[in-house]
């Protein structure tokens, strides 16, 4: 493993691990991925002014859902993880869809050593909940980034709304994810991770919420950021 300090959870690595077969199944557990995959990348491609042609990395890539979509759209995609079954997926998914990513397993703050200024475009998408310093990643992120580059984290809000929606209602209720998958003290408000970001030196802050009806089971971009929220800022 290319990776000497690990900023990761050994339980949560494997609660992912577990379901890595699942990843690529849009009616598995990671169905709410697939169907939040096309909003955030739109927001994603629009902000960073066209994927195309651009270098991007998605940090915590998982399966490569997201990965795979940005280089769909022309994007120089590197994804990095931590879960060798996740990687494992994802690398085998190429072979049916016949992208080009770049999956490669080590910490983000190694590879902000290993390629500092080097990203247009840096995506951390619903993972900053999942480590035990998300500070450090926020960081990493940033210098990944080059100058003028967009960083993008996704993450999940901490009020009792998002306690009510991310965990009772998703895990328990209607059951769009594994009971156990978040705990609601790793959740970060938008006032905190801006915080860390203006640490990071990262700026030109941008949220946009994203919202689930289940009556309807359509997710939305939208104004309310109680629960689910995208931050987007520039290097």
């Amino acid at each position: 493993m290319e990776n000497d300090g690990i900023n990761a959870d050994p339980m949560e690595l494997e609660k992912f691990s577990q379901l890595a077969h699942r990843w690529w199944d849009p009616n598995s557990e990671f169905k709410p991925l697939h169907e939040i995959n096309p909003l955030r990348l739109d927001y994603i491609d629009q902000l960073s002014g066209g994927l195309e042609g651009k270098t991007v990395v998605d940090v915590g890539c998982g399966g490569g859902i997201l990965s795979e979509a940005m280089a769909a759209r022309g994007a120089n995609t590197t994804g990095i993880d931590l879960s060798d079954k996740a990687l494992k997926v994802a690398k085998l998914h190429l072979l049916e869809s016949g992208h080009q990513v770049d999956y490669r397993k080590i910490t983000v703050e190694m590879l902000a050593k290993e390629q500092p200024h080097h990203f247009d475009t840096v995506t951390c998408m619903e993972m900053l909940e999942h480590v035990p310093d998300p500070a450090s990643v926020i960081r990493a992120c940033a210098q990944l980034a080059k100058p003028g580059g967009w960083v993008f984290f996704s993450t999940i809000n901490r009020n009792p709304k998002a306690y009510l929606y991310a965990i009772l209602g998703a895990e328990y209720i209607l059951k769009l994810l594994p009971r156990g998958t978040h705990e609601y003290a790793k959740f970060l408000k938008p006032s905190e991770l801006a915080r860390m970001a203006r640490a990071a030196g990262l700026n030109d802050a941008r949220i946009i919420g994203m919202t689930y009806n289940p009556l309807t089971k359509v997710y939305a971009l939208e104004s309310d950021t109680s629960v689910n929220y995208i931050m987007a800022f520039r290097a």
